[in-house]
């Protein structure tokens, strides 16, 4: 369970890091599955709905951004989230009624490995309230070298800065927006087996990777049940008829129910449109949308 101190922390700056959160056997599971995810991508030409493939990808080297959705391709990934470990270090967040919105699991492959410019979650996916978070378990150490996770405290209270440029939305914000100070920014490093939980609206993001390993870091983006989505938000389950989204609000469900109820907060929203040209993964939003990096 989180600490007073803890839970005061995330409140304060939006986001928290904790240190040896994973059982050694959970973390050695984790990385063996993950590992056979990436020598599995080596057949793969072009990025698919599992792989999101990087620059310079082959089959001798193996280069991914992103293995989508891994919480459909193996049960550990469900069974950590689902464990006390995790559930009881979000209840104290999001209540006891919590449901997965997405999973994702970024592996930023070595010796240049693509940045995530500067971003808030809520940007992409707002919903009726903001009691939403992102879990990210550090599958590899992480050092600075390695493009760890970057966030700005306090960002989570205030507004959404624009994500588009021209009129299209790219999934960052503009390092020239007179709202952002990188130099306030928090550097989340660890060893593998810590985990960050960051709020929706928190402004974050990481830097290539300059290391010789891959970063490896698996999200779960978490949602207090009674939080419904809107405009982006929606896109996770088009296509379903009402029987079909009831049963898959209840198929993500981590703990507890899900309640009929939208519980509807004053915050702000605003629409990820118009969409860009490839809204495939946040590596093809951010490079076909046209935003501008902060890391050059």
């Amino acid at each position: 369970m989180l600490s007073a101190a803890q839970i005061a922390q995330y409140k304060e700056n939006g986001f928290i890091l904790l240190e040896d959160a994973l059982s050694p056997e959970q973390l050695t599971r984790l990385q063996q599955v993950t590992a056979s995810l990436i020598s599995q991508s080596a057949n793969v030409t072009e990025s698919n709905e599992i792989f999101d493939l990087d620059e310079g990808h082959s089959k001798d080297n193996p280069r991914l951004t992103r293995i989508k959705l891994p919480h459909t391709l193996d049960p550990i990934y469900w069974e950590v989230l689902r464990s006390e470990q995790i559930s009881n270090l979000i209840r104290p967040l999001l209540g006891n009624n919590i449901r997965l919105h997405t999973s994702k699991l970024n592996t930023k492959a070595p010796d240049g490995g693509m940045a995530v410019e500067w971003h808030q979650d809520w940007a992409f996916y707002p919903h009726t309230n903001d009691d939403l978070l992102a879990v990210g378990i550090m599958l590899e150490d992480v050092n600075e070298d390695s493009g760890p996770l970057m966030a700005i405290p306090g960002t989570h209270k205030g507004p959404i800065l624009d994500h588009s440029r021209d009129g299209v939305f790219c999934g960052a914000i503009d390092p020239a927006d007179p709202l952002f100070d990188p130099t306030k920014a928090h550097t989340l490093t660890g060893k593998a087996g810590s985990l960050s939980i960051h709020h929706v609206r928190t402004l974050h993001g990481s830097a290539p990777n300059h290391s010789n390993r891959a970063r490896k870091i698996l999200f779960y983006e978490c949602i207090s049940a009674d939080a419904w989505p809107i405009a982006g938000g929606v896109s996770n389950y088009n296509g379903m008829n009402q029987q079909e989204l009831w049963d898959t609000m209840w198929d993500r469900t981590i703990c507890g129910e899900q309640p009929r109820h939208a519980r509807l907060s004053n915050v702000p929203v605003s629409m990820p449109l118009a969409p860009p040209p490839d809204p495939t993964s946040i590596f093809k939003v951010q490079k076909s949308g046209g935003a501008v990096s902060a890391f050059k």
